[in-house]
Parts: C-alpha cells; structure tokens; sequence
C-alpha cells in the first residue's frame, strides 16, 4: 500500500508541475502580447482621454453652412477657459502686420512702408474680429470666380474707379467680375490666349506662377482653367480691398509688395512670372526687382511685362509720360535682362515675354562682364525679413548643354507624386526618395480619415485650405481637386526648408513665422489644417496668439483640422472653448492607443454687434 502511495502522490506532483509551467508560460506570453500592444507605456492620459471624449466620429459636428451658429459640445476639463469677447465692428478687416495707421509711420522710400511691420507684443489684439453684418457663405467655385456678395466685402471704391477697365462692377446685392484688366480690358481668356501662343501653357509644363501687383487677380483667376496655379499678391490697399477681392472669389492671393525684402518663396519657385501694369519700377535700383523675380523664377521659366513702357512708341501719350523716360526705361530692363542671361522670345502689342536660360553654361557673358554681382549667400531660401541685393544667384551646376539646372520636371499632374529634383539629388537633408514616398502614403492615409470625419471635405464646400505646417506638401497632395487650392506653408523655425519641394510637385506655398498675423485679410480661409503646429512652437510665443490669429482668418463656419500629441491638443481645445468654436477630439486612425489625437473644430457663425448661439443658450 505504501507503494502504491507514493506513486500516487508523484503523479500528483508531476501534474502541478504540469500546471504551473503552462500557467507560466501563458502568463507570460499574455504579458509579452500586453506590453506590445502598447499598454504599460505611459499611454494611460490617451485611454483617458478616449474615455472620455468618447472619440469616435461625430455625427453632430455640423459642418454645414447655415448662419445660424453650430450648436454647442461640451468641453473636457474642469477648469473655467478664458473668453475672447469681440473686437470693435471697426476691426472688421483687421491686417496686423499691415495696419494703415502704423505704415504711415514708416519711410515711403522703395514702398518700405508696404511691407510687414507687424505690432509689438503691448499692442496686439486679444479679442475676435467680427465679420461685418450680414455676411454670408462665399458662393461655391467656380460661380464665386464671378460673383461675390457685397455684404462680405462692402467697398464700391473699385467699381467707379476701374469702371472702363472691367475690374468689377456692382449689381445689386452682388460684385461681379468680368475677367477685365487694365491691360486686357477685352477679358482675361484672350490675353492668356495670346501669352499661350508663346508660352506652353497648355499642357502641363508651366504649373506655378506668380502675379506681381496682381488687382483682383483675374489674371490667376482665368489661368486656373488650364490649371495652371498662381500665387498673387499686391499691396495693402493701394487700391481698397483688391487681394481681399481675390481671396473672396476663391482664388489664391496674399498682401505683399515688392519693396526691400526679399520674397517669402523659395529659389527656382515658378515656371512664370507676370507684371501687368504693376506699377513696378523694374529698371532702378540697379534692377534689383528683376533679380528678385530671377531667383525665384525656375530655370527656362518665363517672364511675361505687359504695360509701361513695352510699345512706348505708340502709348506715349496715352500714359502722359515723355518719349525719352520710357525709351530710357526700357533700355535698362533690356539691359538687366540680358545680364540675367534671359532671351526675349517675343514682343508683340504691349506684351514682351523673356525666357531665362536652362544652365548657365548658355550665359558665356557671365565668367566675363565686370558688372555681374554673383550673390554671396549660400542658401538662397533664407528670405524671411532678409533685405533685397543687387545681386544675381548662381545657377545649379550642370553636366551638359542640354541639362536643366537644378533638374527637369515633368508636366502637371505626373510631377505631383514624382520624385522631385531636390529631393532624387540629395540636396534635401534627412529627406530620401523612399522616406518621400512613405510620406505620400502616410498622407493619403491621413486624408482618407480626415474624409470620414468631415464628409464635406472635397465636395467643394472648403475652397480656400491652408496647411499650417506642410512638410513636403502631401496633405495638398492627397487632397488635389480643381475644387480647391491650399496654401501650403513652411514655417522659418521648421527644421528643414521644404517650400522648395512643394513647388516642384506643382503646388504653391510661402514662408512664415506663425508668432506673427499672417498676410492676408480676415475670413480668407475655409479650412486650415494644423498638424503639429503647437508642438512646433511651444516655448516660442504664446498659443492663444496663434489661435487668435487662426480665428481671424478663419470664415464663419469654417473648419480646423487638429493634429498633434493629446497633451497639446487638450490644451488647445481648453484655449478654443472661450473663441466661439465646437470642438471634437477624435481618434488616430490606426486606434486610440496612439498618443496622437485629431481635433476638430467648426467656427460659430457671428457678425459684428451680435452674439453667438451658444452665448445665448
């Protein structure tokens, strides 16, 4: 019996030994599985905030246009936010960084007082610009290339003025725009006509342009049936409200001026540039605004200077100026001209167009005329409040004759997904041909859930979109649509210059430093898509500045596209809940153990000397 025994209690023994291993070995492959999941990661704020927020798409985010205020959600935290209340009905197309009254301060001398000079911390602004009364949703692309309503941009200056010119002219309730110019009073499409009969307009090859005191912008605004994009831009108010005109109608425009300070656009930015009667002084200073226009002008890109003083001859008169001043102005843009090594390739009317040269191996007069002032900076893209020289930048080195300095594009839209020349040539830091790619998918990955929350996002209800922080450009890319347009900016502090590859995929974009207003008039945009931006810029100005000013260029229920770490995004959507704005925090895509979270937000729909619904509830 005594054996028995003992074999029976080593059966036993073995069994739990049995037991215990397997239980182990379950324990710890359930663990090993726990902690790749990403539990026990520190990731316990972003269960939290799921939790909370319940982040799943919203079904009632109104997105949709009504004017009647968007409903209100409740707002996470426990602690009271700050309430913005509305500025004066007077700021109602407030421009920080160019107020008349501060200009007027500054010398009148090479339109220094045109330029950015942007207010001092104690004089800016912590309250909401209105929209001025009665204003109402653009009307949808492209009705709104013709038509604007007078409530949203309640000036006639332009209409008596321009009047013979066909600018635009006032019917009703509404502004319409002819597609007239001072210098195409017969319409837009048949001076582009005439520019295409010269310049490969037609198919793909020239892209970008750039619009030099630009008016309404009806320039760009009929380029854009051959898709081709335009980035215009004029000063201030030298006639009242022209680049708001343009933003209004749904075409791409910002305040600026050709003065002391070096563009915000990369080199070799644009297949064309345009002056039509501009009133740009191109022969002084030692022509330093035809140097400007070169350095950002791309390799066998065009020039195309139509007005004063092109057929002098014969409009002498009519523009009551002297035969010898315009005689004299002439020879000296021919005489820059040809230092810049462009080739005219046509004259005809009051239209010239020149072709700057491929390489400058096609320029032997550069290695010899004493005259040539070859820039000295290394990086032609450091602009940002950089002054103008009367300097010419150096081409990109070539192999042969035939070899398109800084490298061949394809035509639109193929350049839009192929690699671009800077980043196949290595001149790109930390940026290769497969992490590019990779950024395309990852875009058009994001893109895809952004159209999950916001159903509306390429139906044609946001026209004007700006991505804040736009990296190689793939959040425009994925969205491309003749629907809309987006300016893509890069900020000065991002830490690689990547304006330069946005422009040779074909899209349009400027620099700029977002602890300062950004160069446009209120109510310019529909959509704004900031991702990371508030990361990027902790520890350099404050994050209501940056809202406020995103508030202020925002439309009436327009929209905003958060992305950014939950911490980040949390305190964002505390600052906002005191701006008028709904808000949404939603899920990554790939989960909600992702730390990093969407927000989205709708702007209320409030006028001047009005409140909003949800003051009212």
């Amino acid at each position: 019996m005594a054996i028995k025994s003992n074999s029976g209690e080593g059966r036993t023994r073995s069994s739990l030994s049995i037991i215990i291993v397997v239980g182990l070995c379950c324990f710890f492959y359930i663990l090993g599985a726990w902690q790749k999941s990403g539990f026990g990661k520190g990731d316990s704020i972003a269960l939290q905030v799921t939790k909370q927020t319940e982040c799943t798409n919203s079904p009632n985010l109104n997105f949709e246009t009504h004017h009647g205020g968007s409903g209100s959600l409740k707002d996470i935290g426990d602690s009271e936010a700050k309430t913005f209340k509305p500025c004066g009905d007077t700021y109602t197309d407030y421009t920080p960084c160019q107020d008349q009254g501060r200009a007027m301060t500054f010398p009148r001398e090479n339109m220094i007082y045109r330029e950015r000079h942007c207010p001092p911390d104690e004089e800016k602004l912590y309250c909401l610009i209105p929209a001025p009364k009665g204003y109402v949703a653009p009307f949808p692309w492209p009705k709104s290339r013709d038509y604007v309503p007078y409530a949203n941009v309640p000036y006639k200056s332009l209409t008596v003025e321009k009047a013979v010119q066909n600018w635009v002219q006032y019917e009703g309730n509404v502004f319409r725009f002819p597609g007239g110019g001072t210098q195409f009073p017969q319409g837009a499409d048949k001076y582009i006509d005439q520019l295409a009969s010269v310049i490969p307009i037609d198919n793909g090859t020239v892209r970008t342009a750039l619009d030099t005191g630009c008016g309404v912008a009806s320039w760009g605004a009929y380029l854009l049936k051959k898709n081709v994009l335009a980035m215009s831009f004029a000063p201030r108010d030298s006639h009242e409200a022209q680049v708001q005109f343009a933003l209004e109608r749904g075409v791409p425009a910002v305040i600026g001026v050709l003065g002391s300070i070096k563009l915000p656009y990369s080199s070799r930015s644009f297949d064309m540039a345009h002056c039509s009667r501009c009133l740009i002084p191109w022969g002084a200073n030692d022509g330093i605004y035809m140097m400007e226009v070169d350095r950002v002008l791309r390799p066998g890109g065009y020039w195309v200077l139509s007005g004063p003083p092109i057929n002098w001859k014969n409009n002498y008169q009519a523009w009551q100026r002297t035969r010898e001043d315009l005689k004299e102005e002439q020879r000296k843009i021919e005489e820059i001209a040809e230092l810049l090594c462009w080739e005219k390739v046509s004259e005809k009317a009051e239209i010239a167009i020149w072709r700057k040269r491929i390489n400058a191996e096609l320029c032997p007069r550069r290695q010899d005329e004493t005259r040539i002032n070859i820039c000295e900076s290394a990086n032609p893209d450091d602009v940002w409040y950089q002054k103008m020289e009367p300097c010419i930048n150096q081409y990109p080195e070539v192999n042969s004759l035939e070899e398109s300095a800084g490298g061949e594009l394809k035509p639109f839209p193929e350049r839009l997904n192929a690699v671009p020349p800077r980043i196949a040539s290595g001149s790109v830091p930390d940026i290769s041909v497969n992490s590019y790619q990779e950024d395309i998918k990852q875009w058009q990955k994001h893109v895809k859930a952004y159209k999950k929350i916001n159903k509306l996002l390429d139906t044609g209800r946001y026209r004007n979109i700006m991505d804040m922080n736009a990296g190689l450009g793939s959040f425009a890319a994925a969205i491309e649509s003749p629907k809309l347009w987006v300016m893509n900016v890069v900020p000065t502090i991002a830490e690689i210059s990547t304006l330069g590859v946005i422009y040779e995929r074909g899209l349009i974009g400027i620099y700029h430093d977002w602890c300062e207003a950004f160069s446009t008039y209120p109510r310019t945009y529909d959509l704004i898509h900031a991702n990371g931006v508030f990361s990027l810029y902790q520890n350099k100005c404050k994050m209501e500045d940056i809202l406020l000013e995103m508030d202020r260029i925002l439309r009436p229920e327009g929209a905003v596209i958060f992305r950014d770490d939950v911490d980040v995004l949390l305190r964002v959507k505390k600052t906002v809940s005191g701006m008028r704005w709904d808000t949404k925090l939603v899920d990554h895509e790939d989960g909600p153990l992702i730390t990093e979270k969407i927000l989205v937000v709708v702007k209320q729909y409030w006028v001047g000397g009005s409140t909003s619904k949800k003051e009212k509830e």
